[in-house]
């Protein structure tokens, strides 16, 4: 049966382990659903993969497009969209529309929002009470990077405890999964222990009641990674070698035979 996001609210009660990778279109997304993963992001990160430096100039109309095909792809995970820098910070009223297209443009099931600061939290309450389900995103938050960096967040008691707050206050206010984004382990086991919703780690320790990370870092198509990514095959090298033996048999009129 096809994954919800109250499922993954039972896999935390069961303390099953919760399966996430992003991904951008529709070949893609489909091998992840056919292998088996919980929950797919059509994340912001995506910005990388079409050539920006950082998650910020991407385009609600852009994740709408690459959403589409990613839900097309998908017959049993649940599927989450960020929503992207500025399409909902503005207002609660943005934040409606933008959440709103992204359900009934797309397919899919969720959208992602960054931060749990007050005001945030009562935009999330509103996209809850209006039927939209929100998954929510605390610690690092790339698109605070200009106000951020990139850095290990959560690292003093202060930042801490604030953490933990912000994702208090995001479950209160209905989110149904809260990413942990690199902050130390201990802080995001602590976390995970206060919520009865899942949190998913990335960068934040085996604690976690789920994982995620991205795609492309997974496969070794990304030329940088993260320090808390794992590289499981080097696809960047095999494609790399594949298209230059094919180069050279056009060349040498070897293809086709």
């Amino acid at each position: 049966m096809p994954i919800t996001p109250q499922r993954l609210i039972q896999y935390k009660q069961q303390g099953r382990a919760i399966v996430a990778l992003t991904a951008w279109d529709y070949i893609i997304a489909q091998l992840l659903d056919t292998a088996g993963v919980d929950l797919i992001l059509v994340g912001d990160s995506m910005a990388v993969v079409l050539g920006y430096e950082t998650t910020l100039p991407i385009s609600l109309d852009e994740m709408l497009y690459h959403a589409k095909s990613v839900r097309r792809g998908v017959k049993n995970a649940v599927t989450v969209v960020d929503l992207p820098f500025l399409s909902y910070q503005e207002s609660v009223q943005q934040a409606m529309q933008s959440a709103g297209r992204v359900l009934k443009e797309t397919g899919c099931q969720a959208v992602k929002l960054e931060g749990g600061y007050p005001a945030m939290v009562e935009t999330i309450a509103r996209l809850v009470q209006a039927g939209i389900p929100v998954m929510g995103h605390v610690g690092l938050t790339p698109q605070s990077v200009h106000q951020l960096g990139l850095r290990q967040q959560g690292k003093t008691e202060t930042e801490g405890e604030r953490i933990l707050q912000e994702a208090i206050a995001l479950e209160q206010a209905g989110v149904f999964s809260i990413v942990l984004e690199h902050i130390p382990a201990q802080l995001a086991l602590e976390i995970t222990n206060k919520l009865s919703i899942p949190t998913i780690g990335i960068g934040a320790g085996v604690n976690c009641d789920g994982q995620v990370l991205v795609t492309s870092d997974v496969l070794g198509l990304s030329a940088k990674q993260p320090p808390f990514a794992k590289v499981y095959t080097d696809l960047r090298a095999e494609i790399t070698q594949a298209v230059d033996k094919y180069s050279q048999e056009v060349r040498d009129r070897l293809f086709p035979d």
